[in-house]
């Protein structure tokens, strides 16, 4: 066929129906909303008496169904019963079932062509083979491992663990190659940090490369409500490297192209800024600043949302990514979902419970910014989750971009140009420049004397990081309400500082930060396994007495 149908599920208070669409978006009359179904005809495939389900996940292959309920236990039956249960759908009998009382990651991680399955048990790797789960084929033990990532595509498969820190030890994250996990050298890459509660993990498309987010619950500055966060990149050839942002604050979201040569990141205090950065972690393309807090591309990579959800107000910045061409600026209000439609040419938002249990409903849109199909959910009614069918790659293949809105008889909404960002203590008070603490940042395509080139020179990046530090540094000192001072232990990370005019005093901080970072340098190769010299520990045992004077000389900035 030339033409694809592409389904779409709703699940919703009053049960589960299939879409036909877009553009024209109809209710399918052959699907019953019963169990496992084939979407082309509505025929049953499986069903199964499981009315306590919470959750449910397919293979990547459709070979097994996953199902997790609540873990319970009786007087009678004081172990309970096996709550994670994995169903064959071809003979539709239970293959295993498992204990897993924790919802966070309840169900297996699978290799794209089902010839590995992964569960963390006990905070050890346990790897199955070909379905077969009576069997544990490998293990992978580190001290502690807390998180995984199984890596997309083909083999060979690769696994990223992350084992936090003990002690005031550091935590890291390790790459391996399915099955060589013994030995010294057996990981393709380590890196190791300070500042971790908690990390997601993310693969490119080509298995590459990890983006490492590595967050703590309490940012001891009070700078923020959002911990901290850091942004570190691990490449399966060993490379690894600190992704350095230009603007402090929490890192909302980061996105890999599906090119797997750039990724996007949402970061910074209110209003957020966006950039992609390459594989050597250099900015490609700075999109300024703007009321956003995620970054969605499309599966064919050549369009990218910026949006800012949840507690903002739903305004979306459509890019052609190949061109850094605006396309459309709509706005979804009181969204906290969006998805990309398989065919990179639509896209769903939705307002669903239980994260908003008022207005809920979704609409299906062009990405030109146009609203194709909108669906309110009565009052007293509950919208849980809207679903795209997946598609296998390659299925639509990229289409020109496309500039002039999509036909529509519910138009667009275009949203209006957004107001700057005001702390609410400021809102009712006139705008003096005191009270403008942050400053608005166009693309850099759209800044005064662009070029219009989409790559920066490194010498042209270097000398905008130093005006944007010199503008910070005077921003600050003429506000009243100044932020809290980082705290001596960030000096790794932080953007350069503003010099005190001394510069004899200039030379001794920058003898002290020095010294710290090589101690930083030292700590990463001691947590690598690597033996340390008598001179080196005794090096890395003057930390404390380092910070303490890098303090002292700050004071008298």
């Amino acid at each position: 066929h030339n033409c694809f149908c592409i389904f779409f599920t709703v699940r919703a208070s009053d049960g589960t129906s299939l879409l036909l669409g877009p553009p024209n978006c109809e209710e399918d009359s052959i699907f019953q909303r019963v169990s496992v179904v084939k979407v082309t005809d509505g025929t049953l495939v499986r069903s199964f008496d499981l009315p306590k389900t919470s959750f449910l996940e397919f293979s990547p292959q459709k070979k097994v169904l996953a199902t997790w309920h609540q873990y319970t236990k009786t007087q009678d039956d004081p172990q309970g019963d096996a709550n994670l249960q994995l169903w064959d759908l071809q003979s539709g009998k239970c293959i295993k079932t498992f204990y897993q009382k924790k919802a966070d990651g309840w169900c297996p991680s699978w290799a794209q062509d089902e010839s590995i399955a992964v569960r963390n048990v006990n905070n050890e790797l346990h790897f199955f083979e070909d379905n077969n789960f009576e069997t544990i084929a490998n293990k992978l033990h580190l001290q502690k491992v807390s998180e995984y990532a199984l890596s997309p595509g083909s083999k060979p498969c690769k696994v990223a663990v992350y084992v936090p820190g003990v002690k005031g030890g550091p935590s890291f994250v390790r790459l391996y190659q399915y099955p060589n996990f013994g030995g010294p050298t057996a990981a393709l890459a380590n890196k190791s940090f300070f500042k971790a509660d908690r990390v997601t993990m993310l693969w490119n498309a080509k298995a590459s490369a990890v983006l490492v987010t590595a967050s703590t619950e309490v940012d001891k500055t009070g700078a923020s409500y959002y911990g901290e966060q850091t942004l570190h990149y691990l490449a399966t050839n060993g490379e690894s490297a600190v992704v350095q942002l230009p603007k402090n604050g929490p890192i909302y979201d980061v996105a890999w192209s599906p090119s797997s040569i750039e990724f996007c990141v949402v970061y910074g205090f209110m209003p957020a800024k966006a950039t992609v950065f390459n594989l050597k972690c250099d900015p490609v393309f700075d999109f300024g600043t703007g009321p956003r807090n995620a970054a969605f591309y499309s599966p064919q990579g050549h369009i990218l949302v910026l949006a800012g959800f949840g507690n903002l107000q739903g305004h979306m910045e459509v890019w052609d990514i190949k061109k850094y061409k605006q396309i459309s600026k709509p706005q979804a209000a009181d969204s906290t979902h969006f998805s990309w439609c398989p065919d990179g040419e639509h896209i769903v938002t939705a307002t669903c419970s239980p994260r908003l249990r008022v207005c809920n409903g979704f609409k299906i849109w062009h990405y030109t910014g146009t609203v194709l199909y909108k669906k309110d959910v009565p009052s007293g009614s509950e919208l849980w989750e809207v679903v795209w069918q997946p598609s296998p790659p390659g299925t639509f293949p990229e289409k020109p971009v496309k500039y002039q809105a999509a036909p529509s008889e519910l138009g667009s909404t275009e949203a209006k140009p957004a107001q700057a960002y005001r702390p609410p203590a400021l809102r009712n008070k006139p705008v003096t420049a005191s009270a403008k603490l942050h400053e608005e940042e166009l693309p850099q395509n759209m800044k005064p004397g662009a070029a219009g080139d989409k790559q920066m020179s490194k010498a042209a990046l270097k000398n905008q990081k130093k005006r944007e530090a010199k503008k910070a540094a005077k921003q600050e000192a003429k506000s009243e309400a100044s932020q809290p001072e980082p705290s001596p232990s960030q000096v790794t990370s932080i953007p350069p500082a503003a010099t005190s005019g001394d510069p004899e005093l200039d030379k001794k901080i920058k003898n002290v930060k020095k010294k710290l970072k090589a101690i930083e340098e030292l700590k990463e190769q001691q947590a690598a396994g690597k033996p340390m010299q008598k001179n080196q520990i005794e090096k890395m045992q003057k930390e404390s007495q380092l910070l303490k004077e890098l303090e002292d000389l700050e004071l008298g900035l």
